[in-house]
């Protein structure tokens, strides 16, 4: 494994907000945490980023624990988006993207040739070519949203960890996020962390599923098996019946039958 965590436990203020949590990352996968609100995928992510020092266990890269890692290092191989990032004002959406590049140029360092063509791939790749010269104030909360997307893909590392990256997005740029996220794997073998609130899109997207509650992980492994486990019902307290499907072009999805 490339990126592991072991038995991590996270608290805050004497708040046990992660539990043991542990997971193996390998190249080229997608994995989504899914829970309730306060379920602890957040604490999950920053620990994966080394952004919080665990109580107990470690994250570990390449065998090295990631609180070991100069942050610019490790930026080149990993790409941490939070659910509500901030940026200085009077930045235009090239700037931001621009910004994703520091992990290669360095403070002082000039553009080159590869880092042009990665923030041009990166602002293609989120449909903000025609935006790129707008100040972030002026676009709507969806293509701020975007715009940091593209400034976390303009790293090119390997792991990608995003916080609710479809939030504020109307559902044909959450389409269009998701796809990304499976060409990233696919093309690129980029391996993607994502907590995500909507099931059906963590369901058709993800190899992996790690349910969470109350800090602690209820359940880790392929849609099919969460789909018919009860473990759904049970962590969001809701009656009904939950379905995971796959059509002959390999398509998936996942229905939800809920009793009101």
């Amino acid at each position: 494994m490339l990126l592991k965590a072991d038995d991590v436990t996270v608290r805050y203020a004497g708040h046990c907000a992660l539990k043991t949590f542990s997971l193996g990352l390998g190249q080229g996968e997608i994995v989504a945490l899914i829970g309730p609100n306060g379920s602890g995928k957040s604490t999950a992510l920053h620990a994966l980023a080394g952004l919080t020092r665990p109580d107990t266990g470690d994250v570990r890269l390449d065998g090295r624990s990631v609180r070991a890692w100069k942050r610019r290092h490790l930026a080149r191989r990993l790409s941490f988006l939070p659910q509500a990032p901030l940026a200085p004002e009077g930045l235009t959406v090239a700037q931001l993207v621009r910004h994703g590049r520091f992990a290669h140029v360095g403070l002082f360092g000039s553009f080159t040739a590869e880092d042009r063509r990665a923030v041009e791939w990166a602002l293609e790749s989120t449909d903000l070519v025609d935006l790129a010269d707008r100040d972030l104030r002026a676009l709507s909360g969806g293509e701020r949203q975007r715009a940091w997307i593209a400034a976390a893909l303009a790293q090119e590392a390997a792991f990608l960890l995003l916080d609710e990256p479809t939030s504020f997005l109307d559902i044909g740029h959450q389409v269009e996020v998701l796809e990304l996220l499976c060409r990233l794997r696919r093309e690129r073998q980029m391996t993607v962390v994502v907590a995500i609130h909507d099931l059906n899109q963590a369901m058709a997207i993800a190899d992996q599923i790690m349910l969470l509650a109350r800090g602690e992980t209820v359940f880790c492994g392929g849609a099919r098996a969460l789909s018919g486990s009860g473990l759904i019902e049970a962590t969001f307290g809701v009656n009904g019946a939950f379905e995971h499907r796959q059509d002959g072009a390999g398509r998936v999805s996942f229905n939800a039958h809920i009793a009101i």
